[in-house]
């Protein structure tokens, strides 16, 4: 598997929001289109801005604590017909659940967790290689972004 990070949330031309995670060596990148709110809900984390009330992911993250149970990773573990899949794993009580997710939701609550996010071997085939420091990279993903609509992607939906 690839230890990856987010690196942030954009919008394609057709402003549909994008999180971009890349491996820790920053030397690839994966894009993944997803939805608005779960968008906001990241970019807000990695902002470190807190709502006034919790949202969903929050919400989940609370009631897991609760139950003494926490995130141990998540996965995005497969991507078929353009929609990617993943895997929230959990420790309860030295019991280790695996739940099925959509990646946007997996990240979300990750990044709430502070928990580690990769990708199976066979999705960090869809990454995009960079060849240039990252900051040049993203300014250029940027002007990608503004091209390219999610049907150019062999995986593309959330």
């Amino acid at each position: 598997m690839v230890h990856m990070k987010v690196r942030g949330v954009a919008l394609d031309q057709q402003m549909n929001p994008v999180v971009l995670l890349v491996d820790q060596a920053e030397t690839m990148a994966l894009p993944i289109w997803i939805g608005q709110a779960e968008a906001t809900a990241i970019a807000m984390q990695l902002q470190g801005v807190k709502p006034p009330r919790p949202m969903t992911h929050d919400l989940l993250r609370s009631v897991l604590k609760s139950l003494s149970a926490s995130v141990t990773r998540i996965v995005v573990t497969d991507v078929k017909d353009s929609t990617y899949f993943a895997e929230i794993h959990i420790a309860t009580n030295g019991t280790p659940l695996v739940i099925d997710s959509r990646p946007s939701d997996a990240i979300a609550l990750a990044l709430r967790s502070e928990a580690p996010i990769f990708v199976t071997p066979q999705v960090a085939e869809q990454a995009i290689t960079l060849k240039k420091p990252l900051d040049e990279e993203m300014e250029e993903f940027k002007k990608f972004l503004e091209k390219v609509k999610p049907s150019d992607f062999k995986g593309t939906v959330h």
